[in-house]
C-alpha cells in the first residue's frame, strides 16, 4: 500500500482530523475501540432516517427492508469468517456477553464436579471471570496455561495441562495487553486429542488478521464490533450449529421463542434460539458496513503495513532511554506495552495527551497477567490500519522528550 493509497484510506475515518489539546490528534488506543469509517456512520444514519422499523413478523415496508438489511448482515458476518451457516452466527452486544453465553448456557448445563477449564495466563477478565461463575456453580477446575519469557504460552506446558476431564480450553487469538499472536491451530489440535472443546476470543483479532473459523478448527470463536471499525454494543458468538442446538438458550424473552402457554414453552430454531428481546438492529447494519470497509480493501497489504508500522514502533522504543519493553513475543500484533522507568505510566499519559497522543495506561482488564509479570500495569500503544508513521514517529518524539526531561 502506497502512501497516496493509505492517505485515502484514512481519510475515511472523519474522527482522525480533528485537534486535541492544540495538536492533530495521534489515536493509539486502538485496542480498546477504533474509528469509524464514514461508510458505517452512513450505514447506520441511513437506517435510521428510512428504514427504522423492528425485525421479523411485521407486515409492512419499512419492517421487510429493516429484516432484509439485519439478516443479510448476518450473511456477511458468516462469509467473513467462513462461518460454514448463516444461522450459527448469533448476534450479542459484544465478545464479553457472547462468552458469557457460552459459559451460561453451556458450560452452567454441561460441566460437572471435577470437569477442567483451560484458560491461560494472557486472558482478558471477560475470559476468565465467566469460567471463574460457572466453576463455582457446576465444580469445575480451573487451569492455567503459563507464560515463557518472551510473552508467548507455553505450548509444552499447555500440553502437560490437558487430561481425559478437560472440557474446554478458552483463550485469546492475540493478547490485548501484550499483542502476542497465540498459535490457535495447534491449541485447537491439542484439545482435540483429548476431546475438549475450544472457544477463541477474537476481539484483538479480527481487525488485524484474517480469521478462517473452519481453518482454526475451534467450536466457539467470539468478537466484538467496535474493535473493527463497527459500533459499539454489537458482537458476534460463532457457534459449530450441531452444539448450538443440543445447549439451552440463556436468556428468554420476545424472538427466541416458538410457541409460549403457562403449560411450557418451545424454543425457536438457530440463531433466534439465542437471540432474546429487540436486536441491535442498526448496530448489525454497522458492523456489515463495517466488513464490507475492511474486505473491499487489499487485507494482504493492510497486514504488511501493520507489520511495518509495528516494527517501526517497536525498533523505535527500544532507543528511549529508560524504557522498558513488556514482552517480546514470537508474533506479535496490534498493542505493544512498555514503561519508562522513572515516570508514573498515568504521568506519562497525561503528559502525551497535552500534545494530542492517546494511548491506554493501567492493567487492561488482564490483571493475571500483571500479576505474573510482576507489574500493576503498562502504557499501551495499539496500532490499526489507518495509522501511519506520523502517528509513531510523534509518539517515539515525546516519549524522548519524556525520558530527557526526567
Amino acid at each position: 500500500m502506497n502512501l497516496q493509497e493509505h492517505a485515502r484510506l484514512r481519510d475515511q475515518f472523519p474522527a482522525l482530523a480533528q485537534q486535541v489539546n492544540g495538536h492533530p490528534l495521534v489515536y493509539l488506543d486502538n485496542a480498546a475501540t477504533t474509528h469509524k469509517p464514514h461508510a458505517v456512520l452512513a450505514a447506520m444514519d441511513g437506517f435510521y432516517r428510512t428504514d427504522n422499523a423492528n425485525v421479523h413478523r411485521a407486515a409492512h415496508a419499512l419492517s421487510g427492508r429493516a429484516t432484509l438489511a439485519f439478516e443479510g448482515a448476518r450473511e456477511t458476518l458468516a462469509r467473513f469468517i467462513n462461518a460454514p451457516h448463516q444461522r450459527e452466527i448469533i448476534w450479542t452486544r459484544g465478545a464479553t456477553e457472547a462468552i458469557n453465553l457460552v459459559a451460561q448456557s453451556w458450560g452452567a448445563s454441561e460441566l460437572e464436579v471435577g470437569d477442567e477449564i483451560v484458560l491461560s495466563t494472557l486472558e482478558h477478565h471477560a475470559n476468565i471471570v465467566p469460567w471463574q461463575l460457572v466453576a463455582e456453580r457446576t465444580g469445575a477446575i480451573i487451569k492455567v496455561i503459563p507464560l515463557n519469557e518472551r510473552g508467548d504460552l507455553d505450548m509444552v506446558a499447555y500440553r502437560a495441562l490437558l487430561t481425559p476431564r478437560t472440557r474446554l480450553v478458552s483463550v485469546a487469538h492475540v493478547s490485548n495487553a501484550l499483542g502476542t499472536v497465540n498459535p490457535v491451530k495447534q491449541i485447537v489440535a491439542a484439545a482435540k486429542t483429548v476431546g475438549a472443546l475450544t472457544l477463541i476470543d477474537g476481539a484483538q483479532a479480527v481487525a488485524h488478521l484474517e480469521v478462517d473459523v473452519q481453518a482454526i478448527g475451534c467450536d466457539f470463536y467470539v468478537f466484538s464490533g467496535h474493535k473493527l471499525y463497527g459500533p459499539t454494543g454489537i458482537g458476534v458468538l460463532w457457534g459449530k450449529a450441531a452444539l448450538l442446538e443440543r445447549i439451552p438458550p440463556w436468556q428468554a424473552g420476545g424472538e427466541m421463542i416458538d410457541r409460549v402457554s403457562f403449560a411450557g414453552t418451545s424454543f425457536n430454531s438457530l440463531p433466534f434460539k439465542f437471540e432474546a428481546g429487540t436486536p441491535h438492529i442498526a448496530g448489525a447494519i454497522g458492523l456489515a458496513s463495517a466488513i464490507d470497509f475492511v474486505t473491499a480493501q487489499d487485507r494482504a497489504a493492510l497486514v504488511r503495513h501493520e507489520q511495518a508500522l509495528t516494527d517501526h514502533l517497536v525498533t523505535g522504543l527500544r532507543q528511549v532511554p529508560g524504557l522498558r519493553l513488556i514482552g517480546e513475543p514470537l508474533q506479535r500484533s496490534g498493542a505493544v506495552s512498555f514503561l519508562l522507568e522513572e515516570i508514573h505510566p498515568q504521568d506519562a499519559a497525561t503528559l502525551l495527551d497535552m500534545q494530542g497522543i492517546a494511548l491506554r495506561v493501567g492493567h487492561h482488564c488482564a490483571m493475571p497477567l500483571m500479576e505474573s509479570l510482576g507489574l500493576s500495569g503498562t502504557m499501551r500503544a495499539s496500532l490499526a490500519c489507518y495509522n501511519n508513521r506520523n502517528d509513531v514517529d510523534a509518539l517515539l518524539a515525546a516519549l524522548h522528550k519524556l525520558s530527557d526531561f526526567f
